[in-house]
């Protein structure tokens, strides 16, 4: 049998390139506070309207820098990526606009926001949706180009991560050709990116190829596992404008929103992250070089580059999807004594399996790993604080299976 260090050999020249990706990262992410001047001041936290929050202001400054756009809205006040999402699509859409997915069938909690009877969802304000389904697992370009010239919709929508299906996450390689094509078509439209599992795993963000707006979760890669909660929406300020209105309100924009707590904890997450995510990258590969030796299919292959921090793992049956999900759980600083069992989890279809033993509740730039209980029993194991935890997991799966 081969030891956890063998495994470790066999990806040193991939674990080389992801060391000189984070190294990019954090000389951009470095640059970006001393280009704006970041000073404990920001750290404050302040009450009521926040009309003079600083620390708000800088760090949205902060990652517009970052993510090379005009502006930004980074707030705690923001619950998650899919409320992230919501507010960007209900900022930019009006009653007979349409809304176009590039990239298949939206996330699942995102259903009730699009297609929801009653409730506030966009159909019930008269925004129709299309998608382009994925062709061989990528962007279908030559559907997306009809499509768009035909309908001229308001929205572009892409999906950079998997989502719970077996296709691999989007690079900004392909993405760029697709809004090269968006724009020939229909210049007007909207280019929107879910970019959540996907900062900082390349040098280059879709905004800086492109995309009008990206969109992201700070307890994701992004919050470097410091952040406590929280999303962020970057892009031009001819969309942000219409979504700050749908954030708080068309008269207040975004001049009021306080947070007494303070912001010290997201601009250090954010400081770190880069570094964060290479460790989750090179851990997720770890994992699966161990499972492929087992015998166990994972997308992508080590093979290739990864795209986002996830690493799916397929199983044959449902009780090897939970003994993995499980083993993640029992290896975990937090709630190890638990055992994660498939539930009904909110705005999902399926019985949802998570384990989740994080110091911030839900935090998937920590080591965690979820799957909705159908065929195919795929695994979605991401995160890691550092790769030493990751190693260490990695070690039991070798006399696990």
């Amino acid at each position: 049998m081969k030891t956890i260090e063998e495994f470790e050999e066999e990806l040193s020249s991939q674990f080389k390139k992801i060391d000189e990706i984070a190294y990019f990262n954090q000389k951009k992410v470095l640059n970006a506070f001393i280009d704006c001047r970041i000073s404990t001041a920001s750290f404050a936290g302040t009450t009521g309207y926040g009309y003079d929050d600083v620390g708000r202001d800088n760090l949205a400054k902060l990652y517009s820098k970052v993510f090379k756009t005009e502006n930004a809205i980074v707030s705690p006040l923001i619950t998650c990526g899919s409320h992230a999402i919501s507010t960007v699509l209900f900022g930019l859409l009006r009653p007979n606009d349409v809304l176009l997915s590039a990239t298949g069938s939206l996330y699942d909690t995102l259903q009730d926001t699009i297609f929801g009877k009653g409730n506030g969802s966009l159909e019930d304000f008269l925004v129709s949706y299309q998608q382009i389904e994925l062709k061989n697992n990528e962007i279908d370009l030559q559907a997306l180009s009809e499509k768009v010239s035909e309908i001229k919709p308001k929205v572009v929508f892409f999906q950079r991560s998997r989502g719970y299906s077996s296709r691999k996450a989007l690079s900004v390689e392909k993405m760029k050709e697709a809004f090269e094509i968006v724009k020939k078509n229909s210049p007007n439209s909207f280019i929107v990116v879910d970019n959540c599992y996907g900062e900082f795993v390349e040098k280059l963000e879709p905004t800086e190829v492109g995309a009008d707006v990206c969109v992201g979760s700070l307890i994701k890669n992004i919050g470097g596992g410091l952040a406590q909660t929280g999303g962020y929406i970057v892009g031009r300020d001819a969309a942000l404008s219409k979504i700050a209105a749908r954030f708080t309100s068309p008269s207040l924009l975004c001049e009021v929103g306080s947070f007494e707590q303070g912001y010290r904890l997201f601009y250090q997450g954010l400081f770190n992250a880069p570094h964060v995510v290479a460790g989750a990258i090179k851990g997720a590969m770890l994992v699966g070089q161990v499972m492929s030796f087992k015998g166990y299919k994972i997308i992508p292959t080590n093979e290739e580059q990864a795209f986002d921090i996830i690493k799916s793992v397929i199983f044959n049956t449902e009780e090897e999807l939970v003994k993995f999900v499980q083993t993640v759980q029992s290896i975990s600083p937090i709630d190890s004594f638990v055992t994660p069992m498939p539930w009904d989890m909110p705005g999902y279809e399926d019985r949802v399996i998570m384990a989740a033993g994080t110091f911030v509740g839900g935090a998937s730039i920590e080591l965690s790993c979820d799957s909705p209980i159908k065929k195919p029993y795929i695994a979605y194991f991401q995160g890691g604080l550092t790769y030493e935890h990751i190693k260490i997991f990695a070690e039991k799966l070798i006399s696990l299976y």
